[in-house]
């Protein structure tokens, strides 16, 4: 028998394999490291939060900013500053600044205002004269009238007798002129009055005393100016500046005698207003400027070809110094102020209109920071409460390489007439628009 034809044993049954348990094979994933630039921005974002936490600002967003609508005219610069505005929103204040001048503030409607800010006392007693109640109003600080103009114009004032250098502490170029402005209003006018006769001028010669190159201007450096000797303000019907420099003028020629003081009949005072305009108009150069805009053509590269003599605020130019000697470590030698005397010191004045423009009066009449701010600015701080008027705002030019102005001897003031007087000069010497008023 074959092994194909034997039966088989019947095989033991098919029974399953034990399978081993799947392992999972466990990779250790490394640690994903930050990236370097988060690595490196982090401790800046972490002293950020620090600092706005220690100085209470974290939560700023989150809180109630009040804007308030001001309209404001050349003082409107400090309102600007970033610092300034900064302060501000620390204490949960925005200004929206609508730009008009001190005299437009003052004679048209003041709708939908919290506050305004003249830069002077003729058109903040105009508005305070307009209101119903007595809201808040603070006087933070004074800064006097001066006249911008450049070296070379400065000295030919002083070879034709109308200027004096002052002094500079251990010698070098003078900043700073004194100007006579009965002498320099003789050559505003051109005319001889009383110092010779026919066309002989004060200087002895046959020229017109009135151009540059008649009071010696071409005998210095070989430049020539043929113009005449004017003063380039802003239009008297807008702004402040301009209606103080016509109140010193209209002082000055007046016999330094304030016009219509003590006049008791307001019909001869009034009279004799607009014959004292009629007598100081051609004196007055009407641009129809704003006083911050006709500072920026001073200080514009092309200052001196814009015009020889700018009126302009003394903190004008003493903020553009500082500013000068932060980037350049140098004072502007080139650009020179001329203080007029008499001398005329205007004094701005913030006027609460509501409950909101009263907030921002009281921090500004009691925050030491802004206060100090406005030193840095130049201003004259008048309450500052360590010291007079002039003495910080000295002291911080000094530490800071900047020539102090030295006062005048002659501190004879220029006082603005009574409203009635001075808006009858203002008017004829502008042929001004009548005022605009708000609806009752």
């Amino acid at each position: 028998m074959s092994d194909t034809d034997r039966p088989h044993a019947p095989s033991a049954p098919q029974t399953p394999r034990s399978r081993a348990e799947p392992r999972l094979a466990t990779r250790q994933r490394r640690r994903r490291r930050l990236p370097r630039h988060v690595r490196v921005a982090l401790p800046l974002a972490l002293a950020g939060l620090v600092s706005l936490l220690v100085s209470g600002n974290a939560l700023r967003p989150f809180e109630a900013i009040t804007t308030i609508e001001a309209r404001m005219a050349s003082k409107s610069d400090y309102f600007k500053d970033p610092e300034v505005r900064r302060l501000l929103l620390k204490h949960g204040i925005r200004v929206d600044i609508h730009r008009l001048g001190s005299r437009g503030i003052a004679t048209q409607s003041l709708e939908g205002m919290d506050a305004v800010f003249p830069s002077g006392q003729p058109a903040a007693k105009l508005i305070l004269n307009r209101q119903d109640h007595s809201g808040r109003s603070v006087r933070p600080f004074v800064t006097p009238l001066v006249l911008g103009t450049f070296r070379e114009y400065a000295e030919t004032l002083v070879k034709a007798g109308v200027a004096t250098p002052q002094p500079v502490e251990g010698g070098g170029e003078t900043l700073y002129y004194d100007l006579d402005m009965g002498e320099f209003m003789g050559l505003l006018d051109g005319l001889d009055e009383g110092r010779g006769t026919g066309d002989q001028d004060q200087d002895g010669t046959t020229e017109r005393a009135d151009t540059w190159n008649g009071i010696g201007f071409d005998k210095r450096g070989g430049d020539s100016n043929s113009g005449r000797v004017l003063v380039r303000t802003s239009s008297v019907c807008e702004s402040n500046s301009a209606g103080t420099y016509l109140s010193l003028l209209a002082f000055v020629k007046n016999r330094d005698s304030t016009p219509g003081a003590g006049e008791t009949d307001k019909q001869k005072a009034a009279r004799d207003a607009v014959a004292l305009a009629r007598r100081i108009k051609p004196l007055i150069d009407l641009q129809g400027m704003w006083a911050d805009e006709q500072a920026d053509s001073y200080f514009s590269a092309l200052g001196e070809s814009i015009a020889p003599i700018s009126l302009i605020y003394e903190h004008q130019y003493l903020a553009h110094q500082i500013d000068h000697e932060r980037k350049k470590n140098s004072q502007d030698t080139s650009r020179v102020l001329l203080y007029p005397t008499p001398y005329a010191l205007t004094e701005p004045q913030l006027i609460s209109l509501n409950a909101k423009g009263d907030k921002l009066v009281g921090l500004i009449e009691t925050d030491t920071e802004l206060r100090r701010r406005a030193i840095e600015l130049g201003f004259r701080v008048r309450f500052s409460g360590e010291g007079g008027t002039s003495e910080q705002l000295n002291t911080y030019l000094g530490d800071h390489g900047i020539q102090v102005p030295r006062p005048n001897r002659d501190q004879t003031k220029v006082y603005e007439p009574d409203l009635d007087v001075l808006e009858r000069i203002i008017n004829y010497v502008g042929n001004c628009p009548p005022p605009v008023r708000d609806t009752p």
